[in-house]
């Protein structure tokens, strides 16, 4: 496996890592049970995609990476403050719909950046773009 795929497989992990905090964070302060479905589903959805990029990592003989103590308080403090200002279910969609636009534009910037990933570890960024892309437009229905 090349270097291109290998940081690849590293972004789509810690994304997945990323969002499945968040989606855990904003439970907590999420009463709509249709909305709570969605993230359920989406939690079990990046999981699932997280576990694949991990096992193609070891595969090679890397060691998946956990995000870093800093990043998470600083996703967890910021999701934090803003739901305690506005508590409702419209908020989370939207802290939600904007993750998925944040994990869209980076997905679009890594696979142009790692040109020499191979088909595999493509195909997988694609599929994670594609699930954030059709969360976000289910998230607009709570908005």
């Amino acid at each position: 496996m090349n270097e291109d795929s290998i940081r690849l497989l590293r972004e789509i992990d810690a994304g997945c890592k990323n969002a499945v905090n968040s989606f855990k964070q904003i439970q907590e302060f999420t009463a709509d049970q249709d909305l709570l479905s969605v993230i359920e589903e989406q939690k079990k959805e990046h999981e699932l995609i997280k576990d694949i990029a991990c096992r193609l990592l070891e595969n090679c003989g890397e060691e998946p990476e956990s995000p870093t103590s800093l990043t998470k308080a600083m996703m967890w403090f910021t999701t934090e403050i803003k739901m305690m200002m506005d508590r409702d279910d419209r908020k989370a969609a939207e802290l939600l719909a904007y993750g998925c636009h944040m994990g869209i534009k980076s997905l679009s910037r890594y696979l142009r950046e790692y040109k020499k990933a191979g088909q595999k570890e493509r195909a997988l960024a694609g599929r994670l773009m594609n699930l954030e892309m059709d969360l976000y437009k289910r998230l607009l229905g709570f908005l």
